[in-house]
């Protein structure tokens, strides 16, 4: 076991502390003020349950890395539940921070193991363009060279920046040309989830198609604002339905946040406001509270696996039977209301 990390096995009900703190729990209420709008704040409780299937006879060891959420001023994390027979340990993902979970199962191999994962979070709505920004965070050089440079679907030069100097001009401040960005991409990508090629944030694929998830369309985002020298990042997380206090889960959502000098991380839903354009400039500078953040980053190099293996993003549990990936796994994520 690392310095720092924490190792347990069976029940495991996690109050406060380092990684996560208490909330009070409450009602979905609204609260906050801007001169334009109230801001609603929304508490859920969330279960992540998976089972790692048909493990094969024989197998001598089973590693399993599992994001988790943390709090931050917008959002709080409460009451963590872990449930699974076998050890685990919570880690950091060394490069953008990402809490892991990791957990190993050595030995006698069941066919099948088990883990589920509770707790209660709420989440605040943003928009910092209308005063309701949280207080300015501050970038470290190397994490802004970081988020200035190319992933590996997700150019910089090329095709890319060709696309951004067609929306951009030289004039215009770092806000007025994410802003320009936005619209373009939001006006000329349609949400469309057919065929092959979406799904794995592949700017060229969406600049090229024209369509795509939520993925694709902030991956063009992404690569355009940082070809115009604006750091950006990508946001993993899940979406809440905003009509039900409790539901299933079937798929991730992503958002892009870009960095502006004496105003922080800016926050960007370029996907959902493609399909509710009504909704354009409230996607534009903040996000609603009916989602919650897990990750942030991509080619995301998790501890102890090889230095050669990152992930395209980290959202679902990452499972290596004895070194080689495995994907045999069944999920069931859900939320509920009080």
């Amino acid at each position: 076991m690392r310095p720092g990390s924490f190792r347990g096995r069976g029940v495991f009900l996690l109050l406060g502390g380092l990684l996560f703190s208490l909330a009070g729990i409450a009602a979905r209420v609204w609260t906050g003020t801007s001169p334009h709008r109230t801001y609603e704040v929304r508490t859920a409780r969330f279960s992540y349950a998976f089972t790692v299937k048909s493990v094969p006879s024989g197998a001598s060891r089973v590693a399993i890395w599992l994001p988790l959420p943390q709090s931050d001023v917008h959002q709080t994390i409460s009451d963590l539940e872990i449930r699974t027979t076998s050890p685990y340990s919570f880690e950091s993902e060394p490069e953008f921070g990402n809490s892991i979970l990791k957990i190993d199962a050595d030995g006698s191999i069941p066919e099948s193991i088990s883990v589920s994962v509770n707790f209660w979070v709420t989440r605040t709505e943003y928009h910092v363009l209308e005063g309701g920004s949280s207080p300015f965070e501050s970038v470290s050089e190397n994490m802004r060279q970081r988020f200035l440079a190319p992933d590996l679907l997700v150019p910089i030069d090329g095709r890319i920046a060709e696309e951004a100097q067609k929306v951009v001009r030289e004039e215009m401040s770092p806000l007025e040309k994410a802003r320009a960005i936005y619209d373009h991409v939001r006006g000329t990508v349609t949400y469309d989830k057919t065929g092959t090629g979406w799904g794995h944030g592949d700017a060229i694929y969406a600049c090229d198609a024209r369509r795509g998830n939520c993925t694709d369309f902030h991956s063009l985002f992404i690569g355009m604002v940082r070809a115009c020298g604006i750091p950006a990042r990508f946001v993993m997380g899940f979406l809440f339905q905003q009509d039900s206090s409790d539901g299933e889960i079937a798929g991730y959502h992503c958002w892009a946040e870009f960095y502006v000098d004496g105003m922080g991380w800016v926050p960007v839903d370029v996907s959902e406001a493609s399909k509710y354009p009504e909704k354009r400039n409230d996607f534009f500078g903040g996000v609603d509270a009916h989602r919650i953040q897990f990750t942030v980053g991509r080619d995301i190099r998790l501890p102890a696996t090889d230095t050669s293996d990152r992930l395209n993003y980290f959202i679902y549990p990452y499972v290596l039977v004895d070194g080689a990936p495995y994907d045999e796994i069944e999920r069931h994520i859900r939320y509920s209301g009080q």
